[in-house]
């Protein structure tokens, strides 16, 4: 565990201590509880282009248009060319539905 001496200014000092005491627990507790939250959002989160999302339409509508023509075997073929992503360890089901509310505003 590492010590970090850090200078606040009181009102940013003073806020903290409320939203830690209205969560019932220590002041250093919620501070790396909110920095977790920031780290974790920041790198799990990444914002695609709208030029990328209209490439990989395409790219998909085409796969579609060529599955609609093919036989099993061939989707059989084309279905074991995809590439399997697992998520990243901190992508938890919290985030997930962070991320899926925020994409339903953007919409």
């Amino acid at each position: 565990m590492s010590r970090l001496t850090l200078r606040l200014p009181e009102t940013l000092h003073q806020q903290l201590v409320n939203l830690a005491e209205g969560e019932g627990i220590s002041l250093n507790q919620y501070i790396v509880y909110a920095l977790t939250r920031q780290v974790s959002s920041a790198y799990t989160v990444e914002t695609i282009s709208k030029e990328d999302i209209a490439k990989q339409q395409e790219n998909f509508e085409q796969l579609l248009a060529k599955l609609e023509k093919a036989d099993a075997q061939e989707i059989e073929q084309v279905l074991s060319q995809r590439e399997i992503v697992n998520p990243e360890p901190a992508l938890t089901p919290n985030i997930v539905e962070r991320l899926k509310t925020k994409i339903k505003k953007q919409e």
